[in-house]
């Protein structure tokens, strides 16, 4: 399955899932001073996308050191996009990435695990361990999702006014229904590839 640039782009923003993320953003900045929010957003952002180019870079270094083959990668990567999938269309309470912490936030949970969590990371060791040729397509797609991320969740607050909690939650379970269908393509291809190995 060949991935396109547009493609990267979609599956990154799905997985960083600004939208689903919006309400946990709103909700943990509620007692941080206005004039402090954009800063902390953009600080957020910063670390996660930091985080997803060491990921980019040196993902494929990473794999060698565990010896993780690229179709383990793949499966691994598919069950944990199928469990994050399940958990926002099947919203719970403590959201999608269970119990958060109180105070202003920093580092965690939002900019770890919310933005780049376990299935953003294993989606661009994915790409590099698929393609490492297109190392800077990676790193350009990594980057627009990351600067669709930012323009969203700054303006998350008016989001959240403007399309009301019923809105955002339909938007997150549709977005769960179509990451639902890419975990299974990673999932059946992964086994595929594994089966081509035997």
């Amino acid at each position: 399955m060949e991935i396109s640039f547009t493609s990267a782009v979609v599956i990154l923003l799905l997985v960083m899932d600004p939208i689903g993320n919006i309400p946990l953003f709103v909700s943990l900045l509620k007692g941080v001073d206005p004039g402090r929010r954009a800063r902390v957003i953009v600080r957020e952002c910063a670390i996660a996308f930091a985080v997803l180019i060491v990921f980019v870079l040196f993902g494929r270094l990473i794999l060698g050191v565990f010896g993780i083959s690229d179709s383990s990668l793949t499966i691994a990567g598919g069950v944990i996009l199928f469990l994050i999938a399940l958990r926002m269309i099947f919203r719970r309470p403590e959201g999608v990435f269970g119990d958060t912490l109180q105070g202003e936030p920093f580092i965690v949970p939002l900019a770890i695990p919310s933005i780049a969590g376990p299935t953003a990371i294993a989606t661009v060791v994915l790409l590099v361990s698929r393609a490492p040729q297109r190392l800077f397509e990676w790193i350009a797609a990594v980057t627009v999702a990351m600067l669709v991320t930012l323009a969203l969740l700054l303006f998350a607050e008016r989001i959240a006014k403007l399309v009301g909690e019923r809105g955002l939650l339909a938007f997150e379970r549709l977005m769960g229904l179509i990451l639902t269908a890419i975990a299974v393509e990673m999932l059946l291809h992964g086994i595929e590839t594994f089966v081509r190995q035997l």
